[in-house]
């Protein structure tokens, strides 16, 4: 166990998953870590839960307010609150699809923009999201879990080169298949057509394949230190062997072998 740097976190999601296991590592790396779950939940050892709901701009207002008061500083903001969706594109309705983005894309903002003031006027802070390798490869029946990946990519990189005058730096964790995560925070499809019962049954055939010998969250939250603690942080880390096999086959293969390795993972006709 680490001496308290002094520093202080948040960690959006932090009941389970990918969050939890992340606030765990920050107390170690010696971090005063406050979590956050929509509902009332009991946190990981060392770490203060507060009840926010990202996607109530009140709510998180409150929640800084109440960080801030408690130790003056926000050195340090994990977004990772969010939702997963797996189906066929014309399988969601639009209200479906807004309320996704408004959680795993403006829940980000959200708690970005109430933190961004404090850092500025230290001048120094790292943002980390929480994003994935679908934000680098999109997906069979993942077209919006994939787009609101690819929109924080370019959020996060955007943001980076913004702020870094002030000494803030952002920086997206590009995890693959992650145990539990699916599971825990995924929703089905509002509009199920017939027409996709088929591929949909091969989707749940394969995650039922991957989840058990997929990554842990601690794979995870072992690169969030890393990314809160490097002194050069950069933009972009992978988190996990598979995904940094994706993310090099997306680079260096042809693309027509790309598709039809993805295609066969899928189950689908190559």
């Amino acid at each position: 166990m680490n001496m308290n740097s002094g520093k202080t976190a948040i960690v959006t999601g932090a009941s389970s998953g990918i969050g939890r296991a992340s606030a765990e590592a920050l107390v170690r790396a010696g971090f005063t870590v406050f979590g956050t779950s929509r509902r009332k939940a009991n946190g990981p050892d060392g770490v203060t839960m507060l009840i926010c709901d990202v996607t109530d701009g009140e709510a998180v207002a409150a929640l800084v307010s109440t960080v801030l008061a408690q130790t003056g500083r926000i050195d340090l903001l994990v977004n990772n609150a969010g939702v997963g969706l797996l189906g066929g594109a014309e399988e969601s309705s639009v209200a479906q699809v807004q309320a996704l983005f408004d959680v795993n894309l403006f829940g980000v903002i959200r708690m970005t923009n109430a933190v961004l003031p404090s850092m500025r006027r230290r001048g120094e802070g790292r943002i980390i999201n929480i994003g994935s390798v679908l934000g680098l490869v999109p997906a069979p029946y993942s077209a919006y879990y994939s787009a609101v990946k690819h929109a924080l990519e370019g959020y996060s990189e955007s943001l980076d080169h913004e702020v870094r005058a002030f000494n803030i730096r952002v920086s997206v964790i590009e995890p693959a298949f992650v145990r539990t995560v699916f599971d825990q925070n995924g929703i089905a499809p509002d509009s199920l057509l017939r027409e996709y019962d088929r591929a949909r049954a091969g989707l749940e055939a394969l995650l039922r394949d991957v989840m058990p010998v997929a990554d842990r969250p601690e794979v995870v939250a072992q690169v969030v230190v890393k990314a809160a603690t490097d002194a050069n942080p950069r933009r972009r880390y992978t988190a996990g062997k598979a995904a940094r096999q994706v993310s090099l086959l997306r680079r260096f293969a042809p693309a027509g072998i790309f598709d039809k390795s993805l295609r066969k993972q899928f189950r689908l006709p190559v």
